[in-house]
Protein backbone atom coordinates (compact mmCIF):
# COMPACT_ATOMS: atom_id res chain seq x y z
CA UNK A 1 0.00 0.00 0.00
CA UNK A 2 2.82 2.36 0.91
CA UNK A 3 4.52 1.51 -2.36
CA UNK A 4 1.35 2.34 -4.28
CA UNK A 5 1.01 5.61 -2.39
CA UNK A 6 4.64 6.50 -3.19
CA UNK A 7 4.07 5.72 -6.86
CA UNK A 8 0.84 7.76 -6.87
CA UNK A 9 2.67 10.63 -5.18
CA UNK A 10 5.41 10.58 -7.83
CA UNK A 11 2.84 10.51 -10.61
CA UNK A 12 1.05 13.51 -9.10
CA UNK A 13 4.33 15.34 -8.68
CA UNK A 14 5.31 14.69 -12.29
CA UNK A 15 1.84 15.77 -13.46
CA UNK A 16 2.16 18.96 -11.42
CA UNK A 17 5.54 19.74 -13.00
CA UNK A 18 4.18 19.04 -16.49
CA UNK A 19 1.18 21.29 -15.88
CA UNK A 20 3.40 24.05 -14.48
CA UNK A 21 5.74 23.80 -17.46
CA UNK A 22 2.79 23.85 -19.88
CA UNK A 23 1.37 26.85 -18.05
CA UNK A 24 4.67 28.73 -18.31
CA UNK A 25 5.08 27.73 -21.97
CA UNK A 26 1.57 28.89 -22.82
CA UNK A 27 1.56 31.80 -20.37
CA UNK A 28 1.23 34.51 -23.04
CA UNK A 29 -1.63 32.70 -24.79
CA UNK A 30 -3.40 32.12 -21.47
CA UNK A 31 -3.02 35.78 -20.50
CA UNK A 32 -4.34 36.95 -23.88
CA UNK A 33 -7.29 34.59 -23.63
CA UNK A 34 -8.05 35.95 -20.18
CA UNK A 35 -7.78 39.47 -21.58
CA UNK A 36 -10.31 38.67 -24.33
CA UNK A 37 -12.75 37.20 -21.83
CA UNK A 38 -12.47 40.27 -19.55
CA UNK A 39 -12.05 42.90 -22.28
CA UNK A 40 -15.51 44.40 -21.85
CA UNK A 41 -15.85 43.99 -18.08
CA UNK A 42 -17.40 47.06 -16.49
CA UNK A 43 -14.38 47.80 -14.30
CA UNK A 44 -11.83 47.28 -17.12
CA UNK A 45 -13.38 48.37 -20.39
CA UNK A 46 -12.28 52.03 -20.35
CA UNK A 47 -8.65 51.25 -19.52
CA UNK A 48 -8.58 48.27 -21.92
CA UNK A 49 -9.75 50.37 -24.85
CA UNK A 50 -6.75 52.71 -24.37
CA UNK A 51 -4.20 49.96 -23.71
CA UNK A 52 -4.82 47.14 -26.17
CA UNK A 53 -1.08 46.60 -26.59
CA UNK A 54 -1.00 45.28 -23.04
CA UNK A 55 -3.21 42.32 -23.88
CA UNK A 56 -2.65 41.38 -27.53
CA UNK A 57 0.02 40.80 -30.11
CA UNK A 58 0.52 44.10 -31.94
CA UNK A 59 2.43 45.61 -34.83
CA UNK A 60 3.35 49.29 -35.22
CA UNK A 61 2.28 51.42 -38.16
CA UNK A 62 5.07 53.89 -38.88
CA UNK A 63 4.05 57.53 -38.95
CA UNK A 64 7.18 58.34 -40.96
CA UNK A 65 9.79 60.86 -39.88
CA UNK A 66 8.06 63.98 -41.14
CA UNK A 67 6.70 66.80 -38.97
CA UNK A 68 3.30 66.73 -37.32
CA UNK A 69 0.72 68.46 -39.51
CA UNK A 70 -0.99 70.78 -37.01
CA UNK A 71 -4.73 71.00 -36.53
CA UNK A 72 -5.83 74.62 -36.32
CA UNK A 73 -7.93 75.78 -33.37
CA UNK A 74 -11.06 77.86 -33.84
CA UNK A 75 -13.45 79.53 -31.44
CA UNK A 76 -14.70 77.11 -28.78
CA UNK A 77 -18.29 76.07 -29.42
CA UNK A 78 -21.12 75.53 -26.97
CA UNK A 79 -22.38 71.97 -27.23
CA UNK A 80 -26.13 71.64 -27.83
CA UNK A 81 -28.58 70.98 -25.01
CA UNK A 82 -28.45 67.41 -23.83
CA UNK A 83 -24.86 66.81 -24.90
CA UNK A 84 -23.54 66.47 -21.34
CA UNK A 85 -26.20 63.90 -20.49
CA UNK A 86 -25.42 62.06 -23.73
CA UNK A 87 -21.69 61.97 -22.86
CA UNK A 88 -22.49 60.42 -19.49
CA UNK A 89 -25.11 57.98 -20.74
CA UNK A 90 -22.97 56.70 -23.61
CA UNK A 91 -19.74 56.40 -21.61
CA UNK A 92 -18.00 58.75 -24.06
CA UNK A 93 -14.23 58.81 -23.56
CA UNK A 94 -13.38 61.53 -26.08
CA UNK A 95 -15.20 64.01 -28.29
CA UNK A 96 -13.55 66.19 -30.91
CA UNK A 97 -15.35 68.51 -33.35
CA UNK A 98 -13.80 70.07 -36.44
CA UNK A 99 -15.47 72.83 -38.43
CA UNK A 100 -13.72 74.18 -41.54
CA UNK A 101 -10.69 72.13 -40.50
CA UNK A 102 -10.43 73.83 -37.09
CA UNK A 103 -10.95 72.31 -33.67
CA UNK A 104 -14.07 73.79 -32.10
CA UNK A 105 -14.47 71.30 -29.25
CA UNK A 106 -12.14 68.75 -27.67
CA UNK A 107 -12.77 66.90 -24.42
CA UNK A 108 -11.67 63.69 -22.69
CA UNK A 109 -13.70 61.75 -20.15
CA UNK A 110 -13.69 58.81 -17.72
CA UNK A 111 -10.04 59.31 -16.86
CA UNK A 112 -8.75 59.08 -20.42
CA UNK A 113 -6.25 61.50 -21.91
CA UNK A 114 -5.35 63.18 -25.19
CA UNK A 115 -2.33 60.92 -25.74
CA UNK A 116 -4.29 57.65 -25.44
CA UNK A 117 -4.19 55.51 -28.57
CA UNK A 118 -7.77 54.25 -28.64
CA UNK A 119 -9.05 51.06 -30.21
CA UNK A 120 -10.97 51.80 -33.41
CA UNK A 121 -12.99 48.61 -33.64
CA UNK A 122 -14.82 48.78 -36.97
CA UNK A 123 -13.76 52.36 -37.70
CA UNK A 124 -10.64 50.54 -38.97
CA UNK A 125 -12.73 49.16 -41.84
CA UNK A 126 -13.03 52.63 -43.34
CA UNK A 127 -9.24 53.08 -43.24
CA UNK A 128 -8.89 49.87 -45.22
CA UNK A 129 -11.46 51.14 -47.71
CA UNK A 130 -9.40 54.28 -48.31
CA UNK A 131 -6.26 52.20 -48.78
CA UNK A 132 -8.09 49.92 -51.22
CA UNK A 133 -9.19 52.92 -53.29
CA UNK A 134 -5.59 54.07 -53.65
CA UNK A 135 -4.41 50.62 -54.74
CA UNK A 136 -7.28 50.28 -57.21
CA UNK A 137 -6.30 53.54 -58.89
CA UNK A 138 -2.65 52.48 -58.96
CA UNK A 139 -3.63 49.28 -60.78
CA UNK A 140 -2.56 46.78 -58.14
CA UNK A 141 -6.14 45.48 -58.28
CA UNK A 142 -7.74 45.29 -61.70
CA UNK A 143 -11.46 45.44 -60.95
CA UNK A 144 -14.02 45.42 -58.16
CA UNK A 145 -15.73 42.62 -60.03
CA UNK A 146 -12.75 40.28 -59.87
CA UNK A 147 -13.37 37.22 -57.68
CA UNK A 148 -11.66 37.50 -54.30
CA UNK A 149 -10.00 34.15 -55.01
CA UNK A 150 -8.02 35.78 -57.84
CA UNK A 151 -5.91 37.50 -55.18
CA UNK A 152 -6.57 35.21 -52.20
CA UNK A 153 -6.38 31.64 -53.58
CA UNK A 154 -6.51 30.19 -50.04
CA UNK A 155 -10.24 30.98 -50.18
CA UNK A 156 -10.91 28.56 -53.02
CA UNK A 157 -13.41 25.98 -51.78
CA UNK A 158 -14.53 28.24 -48.92
CA UNK A 159 -17.80 30.13 -48.58
CA UNK A 160 -16.05 33.04 -50.32
CA UNK A 161 -15.48 31.08 -53.52
CA UNK A 162 -17.65 32.89 -56.10
CA UNK A 163 -17.85 36.24 -54.27
CA UNK A 164 -16.47 39.34 -55.98
CA UNK A 165 -14.44 42.07 -54.32
CA UNK A 166 -17.44 44.38 -54.71
CA UNK A 167 -19.68 41.87 -52.90
CA UNK A 168 -17.29 41.73 -49.98
CA UNK A 169 -16.69 45.49 -49.80
CA UNK A 170 -20.50 45.87 -49.62
CA UNK A 171 -20.84 43.26 -46.83
CA UNK A 172 -22.92 41.24 -49.29
CA UNK A 173 -20.76 38.11 -49.49
CA UNK A 174 -23.62 35.87 -48.34
CA UNK A 175 -21.21 34.08 -45.97
CA UNK A 176 -22.74 32.72 -42.78
CA UNK A 177 -21.05 34.42 -39.81
CA UNK A 178 -22.57 35.18 -36.39
CA UNK A 179 -21.68 38.75 -35.35
CA UNK A 180 -23.33 38.65 -31.89
CA UNK A 181 -20.80 40.12 -29.46
CA UNK A 182 -22.94 39.08 -26.50
CA UNK A 183 -22.92 35.37 -27.43
CA UNK A 184 -19.79 33.61 -26.17
CA UNK A 185 -20.03 30.99 -28.92
CA UNK A 186 -20.65 33.42 -31.80
CA UNK A 187 -18.24 33.49 -34.74
CA UNK A 188 -17.02 36.98 -33.86
CA UNK A 189 -16.11 35.85 -30.34
CA UNK A 190 -14.54 32.62 -31.60
CA UNK A 191 -12.43 34.81 -33.84
CA UNK A 192 -11.38 36.90 -30.84
CA UNK A 193 -10.22 33.78 -29.03
CA UNK A 194 -8.39 32.68 -32.16
CA UNK A 195 -6.39 35.91 -32.04
CA UNK A 196 -5.74 35.53 -28.32
CA UNK A 197 -4.37 32.02 -28.80
CA UNK A 198 -2.11 33.03 -31.68
CA UNK A 199 -4.21 31.51 -34.46
CA UNK A 200 -4.24 32.51 -38.14
CA UNK A 201 -7.18 34.59 -39.38
CA UNK A 202 -6.50 33.72 -43.02
CA UNK A 203 -7.17 30.08 -42.22
CA UNK A 204 -10.14 31.06 -40.04
CA UNK A 205 -11.70 32.75 -43.09
CA UNK A 206 -10.83 29.84 -45.38
CA UNK A 207 -12.49 27.41 -42.98
CA UNK A 208 -15.87 29.16 -43.32
CA UNK A 209 -17.91 26.88 -45.59
CA UNK A 210 -21.55 27.93 -45.23
CA UNK A 211 -23.54 30.60 -47.08
CA UNK A 212 -27.03 31.90 -46.46
CA UNK A 213 -27.46 33.80 -49.74
CA UNK A 214 -25.90 34.18 -53.18
CA UNK A 215 -23.07 36.76 -53.29
CA UNK A 216 -24.36 40.27 -53.94
CA UNK A 217 -28.03 39.46 -53.29
CA UNK A 218 -28.37 40.25 -49.58
CA UNK A 219 -26.66 42.62 -47.16
CA UNK A 220 -25.54 41.31 -43.81
CA UNK A 221 -22.82 42.91 -41.71
CA UNK A 222 -20.06 40.29 -41.55
CA UNK A 223 -16.78 41.59 -40.11
CA UNK A 224 -14.71 38.74 -41.53
CA UNK A 225 -15.53 40.19 -44.98
CA UNK A 226 -13.11 43.01 -44.16
CA UNK A 227 -10.37 40.52 -43.34
CA UNK A 228 -10.94 39.04 -46.80
CA UNK A 229 -10.41 42.51 -48.32
CA UNK A 230 -7.13 42.58 -46.42
CA UNK A 231 -6.25 39.19 -47.92
CA UNK A 232 -6.98 40.56 -51.38
CA UNK A 233 -4.75 43.59 -50.78
CA UNK A 234 -1.90 41.46 -49.45
CA UNK A 235 -2.25 39.01 -52.32
CA UNK A 236 -2.30 41.76 -54.92
CA UNK A 237 0.71 43.65 -53.57
CA UNK A 238 2.79 41.08 -51.70
CA UNK A 239 3.00 43.59 -48.85
CA UNK A 240 1.55 43.92 -45.34
CA UNK A 241 -1.34 46.24 -44.50
CA UNK A 242 0.63 48.17 -41.82
CA UNK A 243 3.40 48.96 -44.31
CA UNK A 244 0.96 49.95 -47.06
CA UNK A 245 -1.21 52.03 -44.74
CA UNK A 246 1.87 53.78 -43.38
CA UNK A 247 3.16 54.66 -46.84
CA UNK A 248 -0.10 55.57 -48.54
CA UNK A 249 -2.13 57.26 -45.76
CA UNK A 250 -0.53 57.55 -42.32
CA UNK A 251 2.76 59.22 -43.30
CA UNK A 252 1.12 61.92 -45.46
CA UNK A 253 -1.29 62.78 -42.62
CA UNK A 254 1.51 63.87 -40.28
CA UNK A 255 0.09 62.18 -37.19
CA UNK A 256 1.04 63.05 -33.62
CA UNK A 257 1.71 59.43 -32.66
CA UNK A 258 2.42 56.22 -34.55
CA UNK A 259 -0.66 53.95 -34.57
CA UNK A 260 -0.52 50.21 -34.06
CA UNK A 261 -2.57 47.20 -35.12
CA UNK A 262 -3.61 44.22 -33.07
CA UNK A 263 -2.41 41.13 -34.99
CA UNK A 264 -3.01 37.40 -35.16
CA UNK A 265 -0.36 34.78 -34.46
CA UNK A 266 1.12 35.16 -37.95
CA UNK A 267 1.63 38.90 -37.47
CA UNK A 268 -1.25 39.67 -39.84
CA UNK A 269 -3.02 42.91 -38.93
CA UNK A 270 -6.53 42.66 -37.51
CA UNK A 271 -7.77 45.02 -40.22
CA UNK A 272 -11.45 44.70 -39.38
CA UNK A 273 -11.08 46.41 -36.01
CA UNK A 274 -7.58 46.38 -34.55
CA UNK A 275 -6.25 49.86 -35.36
CA UNK A 276 -5.30 52.04 -32.35
CA UNK A 277 -4.95 55.79 -32.83
CA UNK A 278 -5.30 59.02 -30.81
CA UNK A 279 -8.50 61.03 -31.09
CA UNK A 280 -6.78 63.91 -32.86
CA UNK A 281 -5.24 61.52 -35.36
CA UNK A 282 -8.66 59.97 -36.07
CA UNK A 283 -9.76 63.54 -36.80
CA UNK A 284 -6.93 64.00 -39.29
CA UNK A 285 -8.16 60.94 -41.20
CA UNK A 286 -11.74 62.24 -41.03
CA UNK A 287 -10.59 65.57 -42.44
CA UNK A 288 -8.80 63.78 -45.30
CA UNK A 289 -12.02 61.99 -46.25
CA UNK A 290 -14.22 65.06 -45.71
CA UNK A 291 -11.98 66.98 -48.13
CA UNK A 292 -12.49 64.37 -50.88
CA UNK A 293 -9.16 62.68 -50.23
CA UNK A 294 -7.05 65.85 -50.25
CA UNK A 295 -4.95 66.85 -47.25
CA UNK A 296 -2.15 69.33 -46.62
CA UNK A 297 -2.03 70.24 -50.31
CA UNK A 298 -1.78 66.62 -51.52
CA UNK A 299 -4.36 64.31 -53.15
CA UNK A 300 -3.93 61.14 -51.09
CA UNK A 301 -7.13 59.13 -51.74
CA UNK A 302 -8.80 59.44 -55.16
CA UNK A 303 -11.81 61.74 -54.97
CA UNK A 304 -13.80 59.36 -57.17
CA UNK A 305 -13.21 56.58 -54.65
CA UNK A 306 -14.39 58.76 -51.76
CA UNK A 307 -17.61 59.45 -53.67
CA UNK A 308 -18.14 55.80 -54.66
CA UNK A 309 -17.26 54.24 -51.30
CA UNK A 310 -19.48 56.57 -49.24
CA UNK A 311 -22.54 56.11 -51.47
CA UNK A 312 -25.18 53.60 -50.21
CA UNK A 313 -24.51 50.94 -52.84
CA UNK A 314 -25.06 47.79 -50.74
CA UNK A 315 -28.39 45.90 -50.95
CA UNK A 316 -29.63 47.04 -47.53
CA UNK A 317 -33.34 46.96 -46.69
CA UNK A 318 -35.57 49.88 -47.62
CA UNK A 319 -35.76 52.45 -44.83
CA UNK A 320 -32.74 51.07 -42.97
CA UNK A 321 -29.24 52.50 -42.57
CA UNK A 322 -27.25 52.38 -45.79
CA UNK A 323 -23.82 50.95 -46.51
CA UNK A 324 -21.17 51.61 -49.13
CA UNK A 325 -17.66 50.20 -49.38
CA UNK A 326 -16.93 49.91 -45.63
CA UNK A 327 -18.69 53.21 -44.81
CA UNK A 328 -22.13 53.74 -43.24
CA UNK A 329 -24.78 56.13 -44.60
CA UNK A 330 -27.36 57.14 -41.97
CA UNK A 331 -31.10 57.09 -42.52
CA UNK A 332 -32.22 60.38 -44.05
CA UNK A 333 -28.66 61.38 -44.96
CA UNK A 334 -28.07 64.25 -47.33
CA UNK A 335 -25.29 64.09 -49.91
CA UNK A 336 -21.92 64.06 -48.20
CA UNK A 337 -23.17 62.78 -44.84
CA UNK A 338 -21.70 59.43 -43.82
CA UNK A 339 -19.69 57.82 -41.04
CA UNK A 340 -17.25 55.19 -39.86
CA UNK A 341 -18.61 53.24 -36.89
CA UNK A 342 -17.24 50.77 -34.39
CA UNK A 343 -18.82 48.73 -31.61
CA UNK A 344 -19.04 50.20 -28.11
CA UNK A 345 -19.47 53.73 -29.48
CA UNK A 346 -16.59 54.59 -31.83
CA UNK A 347 -17.47 57.08 -34.60
CA UNK A 348 -15.97 59.32 -37.25
CA UNK A 349 -18.97 61.34 -38.48
CA UNK A 350 -18.57 63.45 -41.63
CA UNK A 351 -20.83 66.15 -43.05
CA UNK A 352 -19.21 67.53 -46.17
CA UNK A 353 -21.93 70.14 -46.79
CA UNK A 354 -21.22 71.72 -43.40
CA UNK A 355 -17.46 71.02 -43.53
CA UNK A 356 -17.75 69.15 -40.23
CA UNK A 357 -15.87 66.15 -38.82
CA UNK A 358 -16.80 64.69 -35.42
CA UNK A 359 -14.79 62.00 -33.66
CA UNK A 360 -16.34 60.24 -30.70
CA UNK A 361 -14.85 57.32 -28.79
CA UNK A 362 -16.57 55.47 -25.98
CA UNK A 363 -16.76 52.39 -23.79
CA UNK A 364 -20.52 52.02 -24.04
CA UNK A 365 -21.53 48.56 -22.84
CA UNK A 366 -25.13 49.36 -23.90
CA UNK A 367 -24.24 50.22 -27.48
CA UNK A 368 -26.54 47.47 -28.76
CA UNK A 369 -29.64 48.80 -26.99
CA UNK A 370 -32.50 49.80 -29.27
CA UNK A 371 -32.20 53.34 -30.60
CA UNK A 372 -28.67 54.01 -29.33
CA UNK A 373 -27.04 54.32 -32.76
CA UNK A 374 -29.81 56.59 -34.04
CA UNK A 375 -29.51 58.75 -30.92
CA UNK A 376 -25.75 59.04 -31.42
CA UNK A 377 -26.18 60.12 -35.02
CA UNK A 378 -28.83 62.64 -34.00
CA UNK A 379 -26.42 64.10 -31.44
CA UNK A 380 -23.76 64.46 -34.12
CA UNK A 381 -26.28 66.19 -36.35
CA UNK A 382 -27.22 68.56 -33.55
CA UNK A 383 -23.57 69.37 -32.91
CA UNK A 384 -23.02 70.02 -36.64
CA UNK A 385 -26.05 72.32 -36.77
CA UNK A 386 -24.87 74.22 -33.68
CA UNK A 387 -21.59 75.30 -35.31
Amino acid sequence: MRKLMRIAGRVLAIAAVVLLAAGLWKRDEIMRLWAVNSLFAEDRIVANFSNMEGAFLTRPVSRGDGPVVPLATGEAMTLPAGADDWIDARAVTSLLVLKDGKIRHESYHLGTAEADRRISWSVAKSYLSALFGILLEEGAIASLDDPVTTYAPLLKGSAYDGASIRNVLNMASGVTFDEDYLDYDSDINRMGREIALGGALDQFAADLKDSFAAPGSTWQYVSIDTHVIGMVIRGATGRSIPDLLSEKIITPLGLEQAPYYVTDGDGVAFVLGGLNITTRDYARFGLLIEQDGRYNGQQIVPADWIAASTRPSAPTKEGKIGYGYQWWVPIGAHDGEFLARGVYGQYVYIDQDRDVVIVSTAADRKFRDKGVNRANIEMFRQIARAL
